[in-house]
């Protein structure tokens, strides 16, 4: 059974992850976030914005701190086969001030470990 990918875009118009059900993988194939509607967040849990309809990871650019969310679960498998490549990009709407390209302002969000998350010296 094939599965379905829908590739996420940079404004720029570069693929930059893809979009698995509800679990998001970058490039490489490793699990990076998933979504809850169209919020999105990192495996930690971390807030990180929202998916637009034109398959972009968005965010307002000031931005209250939200609690960390639970990971899914089941947990989806840490790393995917992803195709060599993917179709060109639509055209996108230009962002308005109060909004950022997630990808383009902060591309390494879901590379940390979050700042919320607690320390595992204070367990």
């Amino acid at each position: 059974m094939a599965k379905h990918f829908i590739p996420i875009y940079r404004s720029d118009g570069e693929w930059v992850a893809l979009l698995v059900g509800h679990y998001l993988y970058n490039r490489s194939g490793e699990w990076i976030g998933w979504l809850e509607g169209r919020d999105v967040y990192t495996r930690d849990g971390e807030y990180v914005g929202y998916i637009s309809n034109d398959q972009r990871v968005l965010r307002k650019r000031v931005r209250e701190q939200q609690p960390l969310h639970n990971p899914p679960s089941p947990l989806p498998p840490t790393r995917i086969r992803v195709p060599p490549s993917a179709p060109l990009a639509p055209l996108f709407a230009e962002l308005r001030w109060e909004t950022v390209d997630v990808f383009e302002e902060d591309p390494r969000v879901f590379d940390f470990v979050s700042e919320l998350k607690p320390d595992w010296e204070g367990r």
